[in-house]
């Protein structure tokens, strides 16, 4: 009688689990097939980089420091150094997102501030304010190493943020594909969609959501096959 009980306890058990996957598989495919896509195109990044400069210019804010986010800052901040005529530039690296809509709980530095920033008025640049915690903690760190005045600059604010940029262009719930990512977010796209069993075709037609240009979706689903050899010749 106990060893039966145990067998419905184990089968019990091994159902659930087998439930609890199954959802979670269906949870993901729902996730992905409710996300919206924006892909800007390098003049239409370059223009809201000219309108974030005047609003930085219109507020009178002159930083002794414009402090480019890895790896998604690195543009904004050339560039509005280009446009504010500060050659000041300087990197801070904080890992935070692991794939298409997954991010870490809680992001960590993991390469410092490059410049002494003590009595520094600071400008801090990314691509966008998504969850807002990687902005945070940018600007505590650069708080608690004696910056005289810290503020933030992004191209675009997630409504979710609990992080409003001093200066950002537009507002959007939409996953934003930048130009300087398009390679990596189709190579993380067609690792998830293929372990969802989904075929070429089924793949090629869901990054064509993205708007991504056709013929990038083409030539970067091959080099995803590229990369992986050239990253395994390069470990031999």
């Amino acid at each position: 009688m106990i060893y039966e009980m145990d067998n419905r306890f184990n089968q019990d058990n091994i159902l659930n689990s087998y439930y609890l996957k199954v959802n979670k598989i269906k949870l993901m495919v729902f996730l992905l097939d409710k996300i919206k896509y924006i892909a800007p195109s390098w003049d239409e990044i370059y223009e809201s980089l000219i309108k974030l400069a005047k609003k930085i210019v219109k507020d009178k804010y002159r930083p002794d420091y414009i402090v480019g986010i890895a790896r998604g800052g690195w543009i904004v901040a050339r560039v509005l150094s280009d446009l504010l005529g500060i050659k000041e530039v300087a990197n801070i690296r904080v890992e935070f997102y692991e794939d298409i809509s997954q991010t870490r709980d809680i992001p960590c530095i993991t390469q410092d501030v490059s410049v002494d920033v003590r009595n520094k008025k600071v400008l801090v640049c990314d691509d966008v304010a998504d969850t807002g915690k990687s902005l945070k903690v940018t600007a505590d760190c650069l708080r608690s190493k004696g910056a005289a005045e810290v503020r933030i600059s992004t191209l675009h604010r997630k409504p979710r943020s609990i992080v409003r940029p001093d200066y950002y262009i537009s507002e959007t719930e939409a996953w934003i594909i930048y130009p300087w990512e398009i390679f990596e977010t189709i190579s993380s796209l067609v690792r998830k969609l293929g372990k969802e069993g989904k075929n070429l075709e089924e793949i090629k037609k869901e990054i064509a959501r993205t708007k991504i240009r056709p013929e990038y979706i083409d030539y970067f689903i091959n080099w995803v096959k590229v990369i992986e050899k050239y990253s395994m010749n390069a470990k031999h």
